[in-house]
């Protein structure tokens, strides 16, 4: 059972100091120059690791270095560049929207705000966040499938919707530490708590999870 409203939130903060010791350098792990590149591999990375985004966007951004001239590419030329990505005419349909929508709507440069950002063709809220996060300094709950997962298991949020578990977690972190909880938490995702085998005898936060389906190794048994 949880606790009370500031039971949680203090188990959240340790959970945050602990996590953020063990993944000091944890954050996008998208290659980008500037905003416009991260909302492209964003796209990119729906349904796509971010080692094959990494791979694809260097020749992508060297054909198309700018709003201004992805808007006007041919879909064609863009489904072969984005082809590897996976789901690429649907990807390439969304980077012509997105590239279009921000040069005639807003003067080539990408928006700063979340209602903004959903606005344009292929950005979704978790694509907005990674933006509002990484690039432009501002509280962001980025609900990828790591964050979500480890958050459920960790008993700070567990609904299945994507939407409630940002707004539980916005009410559970204060804002200043959103975004760091969203990288390290992530990261955590990535290198201990994964879907199929979590390293549970690893995890930093072991102490602090009620995950009842923990793997101990008998080595790690008292």
């Amino acid at each position: 059972m949880p606790g009370s409203p500031l039971a949680e939130k203090k188990r959240a903060a340790n959970i945050l100091d602990l996590l953020t010791e063990a993944y000091p350098q944890a954050g996008v792990h998208l290659d980008f120059r500037n905003a416009f590149q991260l909302l492209a591999a964003t796209i990119l990375s729906a349904q796509c690791t971010d080692e094959r985004v990494n791979q694809v966007t260097p020749a992508l951004f060297a054909r198309f270095p700018d709003p201004a001239s992805l808007a006007r590419a041919e879909q064609g030329e863009l489904e072969q560049l984005v082809r590897s990505t996976g789901f690429y005419r649907n990807k390439a349909k969304s980077l012509l929207g997105m590239a279009r929508a921000l040069v005639e709507r807003f003067g080539g440069r990408v928006p700063q705000t979340i209602e903004e950002l959903v606005s344009i063709p292929g950005v979704g809220r978790k694509t907005a966040n990674v933006l509002l996060g990484a690039c432009f300094g501002q509280p962001a709950i980025v609900v990828d499938t790591h964050l979500k997962r480890v958050s459920a298991r960790l008993g700070l949020a567990e609904a299945p919707d994507p939407d409630r578990v940002e707004a539980e977690l916005r009410a559970l972190v204060p804002a200043a530490r959103q975004t760091r909880f969203t990288w390290v938490v992530g990261e955590h995702g990535r290198r201990v708590c994964a879907a199929r085998k979590p390293r549970c005898p690893e995890c930093p936060v072991r102490a602090l999870c009620p995950f009842p389906d923990k793997p101990w190794s008998t080595t790690t048994r008292t």
